[in-house]
Formats: structure tokens, C-alpha cells, sequence
């Protein structure tokens, strides 16, 4: 009998050894989200913590480097014309999307050609420039361009280079971003509202030797807090947007790990300048009330106070460590005297009253506390409406506000952080701007190559709209990734994307 007994704990012990080795084996990578996604379509979707999900669904035609240089990704090469018209990719052999289907030269065309033409592209404008995409063999093709438009490849290594199976983008239509198909080390498993998103590692994947997590659990958690806490306690294994707040203590504490890079995008203000009944004030309508704005910010101050003094201050929609940055037109210090002045010169009536619609985030809720503080001395009355993040969006397009804390997430080029920002009619000219000389000079600088040329151009477009303000610049973050000393073989680059292949949990 006892003999009997014993053989069974043997046996119980046993299997319950092999359980645990088999869920040790199937590695779970748990990444805590500041925010729930949009849809999971790289054609219709815009946040950037969407971005940090796309990074393991969906690869892209081009990544980058830690130095911002485009990288093959499932493209191998390629090669631009020599009147810059036309570029040549070469597409990498032997990669399958998740539903098996081949990517080939008619896959890469029909998926730029859907990010180009589809309803509700917000890829549409990046890849304003392309002309027509042509197969030249199974494995090539050629994109040819209305005009030379150098940030092309660099436009790849994002959203607009991400590659999708014509076969399940064709059969979903727009509920594509439901269930996603496409080439990259993960494939989609399933997605609860507000909870999780769950991936799994693809078999077949191209580069699967550097693939070492098995599933993936994207978990939204809009409290810093509560995302730090969780991964303390080894709930979560990184988490994204940690606080500036918070790093010291993540420094300090035993089997935490901090990693961080400077930002492509910037942080700001943008102001309505022409879109609709909220810009019809003096607000609006008079740059000297925005420049006596900008002039009551000190943002050194700014910075110290809300985050310790960790994100650079800035005032140019690049940081001053971007090689394009124009140091002719520095930050500028606060200069209560010349706001006051530059009130009084536009005879009007203080105090002058500002809506500053600001998205439900702790640290920008903060921000726009000390704004309000801060230019409540030169003579405004800034009211601050908390609104959540998707609500401002469409209150955004819709004109209803006079000041908006928007921030970009920033691409490799500056023309990404740009154009479709101050261009007249862009997509995301919330302020309404046009200015037919600045977008001269914008197109001027995505027409050559040469940096120098385009640094030119781009000057004289800064000083126009460092006048003007249609946004105001504020400063640039430190992307702040933190994760348990578990997971090894993470590197942090500026996109502030979290990347999973060569990542392994320990």
C-alpha cells in the first residue's frame, strides 16, 4: 500500500515537472500599453502605441537603425533613378504571410496600392508622391513618383511599408484590422477591448531562427502607476511610457532595467489658426496673441517641474540633437515683458480667455496645469478641458478647440513630423494653417537629397512658422521602456517601437 503510494507521488510529481517545463518552454512576453490600440489595420490605423503591436504583426518593406538608417526588412535592396523619379525595390525570397499566401511583387504592389487608395487611408498622404507601383519580375518592383520625394524609404520603414495578404485584405474589406494578416514573427490570435491583445509566434516567419517568445500578450493600462506596480510585482514583463518621474526609482530597484532613447517627435501646443468658429478671436486670428503665448512659456522651467528635468526642451518640430535642427533659431527664453507688450500691441482685452483641450494623461494634464500657470502671469485665462484621447481627435478635425496638447510620436524623416502638419489641407493640420510660400519650401526640401539643400529650405520654412505658430513646440521625450531583468536581448531605438525578435524571457 505504501509502496503504491509512493509510486503515485512519484508519478504526480513527474507530471507535474513536465508541466512546468512544457510552460517554460511556451514563453510568454507580457507588454504593458499606455493606451488601447486603434484598429489593427496599418492602412486606416494612427496611434502610436498601435505602432508598438504592428511591430511584431506586421513587418514592413524597410526598419531602421539606432542611427536612423533604413535597413532591409522584407525588402533586400534598393535603388533610386538617377532623375529621383523612380525607385527600385528587390524583394526578399521565400517569405510567406501568416494565412501561407506568398509575398511577392503583386503582394508589395497591391498593399501600397491599398495604403494609397483605400477609404480611410491615413497613408494616403505619406505616399502622396507615388505615381503608380509597377511589377517588374515575381520578386520586383518599382515605385514611380510624381516628382523626387526623398523620404520615400523612409516613409517604408513605417505603416505605409507594412505588407498585407491581398487574399485576407481582400476578403475582409475594411474589417481587416479585426483579425490582421500579415508577414510578421507574430500572428494575431485574438483581441478583447480595453484588455489584451494576444499574438503567437509564426512558424513560417522568414527570420524565425531570431524568434526566441513563443505568444505575446499586449496589455493596455492607462495608469502609469498601476503599469509600474504590475511590473514590479512580475505581472508585466515591459511596459511602455513610463513616467520621467518614475525613473529613478526604476534605477533603483533590484531585477527592473531601464531603457531609453530620445524621441523622434515632439511635444506641443497646436493652436487654431483658421479651422471653423473657434478660431474667429484674436487667439485665432492675430499671430501677436500667440507669440505673447509662446513668450510667457519657460520651457526649462517647464520640464524641471513635470519631469524632473529629463525631456529636452525644444521649439522646432525636430529636437536639437536631430542633424536638421536649425540652431540659428534656438529655444527661446521667457520674456513676461515682451508677451505683455505684444498684448498690448494687439489692443486686446485681458484677460484673454484660451480653451486648452488636453487628452485624460496624467503628465499632460500636469503640463497643462503649469502652461496655464505660467501665461496666466502675461495676461491669459486658459481654461484646461480634459477630454479622452480618441474625443479630441475628432474635436481636432472638427475645429472645436482654440488650443490642443498634441503630441507626435515623430518618424525618421522630418518630413514625416512636418507636412502633413502645416501644409495647407493636410490631413492633420488641425490648426487650419496655409501658407502657399511655406508649402513651397516644404515640398522644396522632400525634393532633393542633399541635406544641406534641404536644411536650407526647411529654414526658411521654420522661420515662418516659428512666427506664425500655428503649433507651438514644447519639448521632446525620452522614450522610456522598462522591463524585468528576465527579458534579455532588448534594444531601445528612437521610433520608441518595442521590438521583439532577438528578445528572449530568461
Amino acid at each position: 500500500m505504501k509502496m503504491r503510494f509512493a509510486l503515485k507521488l512519484v508519478v504526480s510529481a513527474a507530471a507535474l515537472a513536465a508541466s512546468l517545463v512544457a510552460a517554460q518552454a511556451a514563453s510568454t512576453l507580457r507588454i504593458g500599453l499606455a493606451e488601447d490600440p486603434d484598429v489593427l489595420d496599418p492602412t486606416q490605423a494612427r496611434t502610436y502605441v498601435g505602432r508598438i503591436v504592428f511591430a511584431s504583426l506586421c513587418d514592413k518593406l524597410f526598419d531602421i537603425d539606432a542611427k536612423l538608417n533604413p535597413v532591409p526588412q522584407l525588402a533586400l535592396s534598393h535603388e533610386t533613378s538617377a532623375d529621383g523619379k523612380a525607385v527600385t525595390i528587390k524583394l526578399r525570397p521565400g517569405v510567406t504571410f501568416h494565412d501561407g499566401e506568398p509575398l511577392d511583387a503583386e503582394a508589395a504592389k497591391f498593399s501600397l496600392e491599398r495604403h494609397m487608395t483605400m477609404q480611410g487611408s491615413f497613408r494616403r498622404s505619406e505616399l502622396s508622391q507615388v505615381e503608380k507601383v509597377e511589377v517588374v519580375d515575381p520578386l520586383t518592383i518599382r515605385i514611380v513618383l510624381k516628382a523626387p520625394f526623398s523620404p520615400l524609404v523612409a516613409q517604408l520603414t513605417d505603416r505605409a511599408g507594412m505588407m498585407m495578404s491581398p487574399k485576407a485584405a481582400r476578403e475582409a474589406g475594411d474589417k481587416f484590422g479585426q483579425k490582421p494578416v500579415c508577414a510578421g514573427p507574430f500572428k494575431f490570435v485574438e483581441r478583447v477591448q480595453q484588455d489584451r491583445i494576444v499574438v503567437e509566434k509564426f512558424a513560417d516567419y522568414w527570420n524565425k531562427d531570431a524568434v526566441k517568445i513563443d505568444r505575446i500578450e499586449y496589455r493596455p493600462i492607462t495608469d502609469s502607476t498601476v503599469r509600474l506596480a504590475n511590473l514590479k510585482s512580475g505581472q508585466l514583463d515591459i511596459i511602455e511610457r513610463a513616467l520621467a518621474t518614475d525613473i529613478k526609482e526604476i534605477r533603483a530597484t533590484q531585477g527592473l532595467t531601464l531603457a531609453t532613447a530620445m524621441e523622434l517627435g515632439y511635444q506641443g501646443v497646436t493652436l487654431n489658426t483658421a479651422k471653423g468658429e473657434a478660431a474667429r478671436t484674436p487667439f485665432g486670428s492675430d499671430a501677436r496673441v500667440r507669440q505673447a503665448f509662446e513668450a510667457a512659456i519657460d520651457r526649462e522651467a517647464l520640464t524641471q517641474v513635470v519631469f524632473n528635468g529629463e525631456f529636452k526642451p525644444g521649439n522646432q518640430w525636430i529636437s536639437p540633437s536631430n542633424p536638421f535642427y536649425q540652431e540659428s533659431l534656438p529655444v527661446p527664453p521667457r520674456d513676461l515683458a515682451k508677451a505683455k507688450k505684444l498684448l498690448a500691441d494687439a489692443g486686446v482685452k485681458t484677460p484673454v480667455t484660451v480653451d486648452l483641450m488636453t487628452p485624460n494623461n496624467p503628465e499632460t494634464r500636469q503640463v497643462a496645469e503649469v502652461l496655464q500657470a505660467m501665461t496666466g502671469e502675461a495676461g491669459f485665462d486658459v481654461k484646461i478641458r480634459v477630454t479622452e484621447f480618441a474625443t479630441s481627435l475628432k474635436e481636432a478635425e472638427a475645429g472645436s478647440f482654440q488650443a490642443y496638447m498634441l503630441a507626435w510620436s515623430g518618424r525618421t524623416d522630418p518630413d514625416g513630423n512636418i507636412m502633413n502638419f502645416a501644409a495647407t489641407g493636410a490631413p492633420n493640420n488641425y490648426s487650419g494653417y496655409a501658407d502657399k510660400e511655406v508649402d513651397g519650401w516644404l515640398t522644396e526640401a522632400r525634393t532633393v537629397n542633399d541635406i544641406a539643400a534641404r536644411k536650407a529650405a526647411y529654414l526658411k520654412a521654420a522661420k515662418r512658422l516659428l512666427s506664425d505658430l500655428p503649433i507651438i513646440y514644447l519639448y521632446h521625450r525620452l522614450v522610456i521602456i522598462a522591463h524585468r531583468d528576465a527579458v534579455q536581448g532588448y534594444t531601445q531605438m528612437p521610433d520608441g517601437l518595442v521590438r521583439v525578435v532577438g528578445v528572449s524571457v530568461k
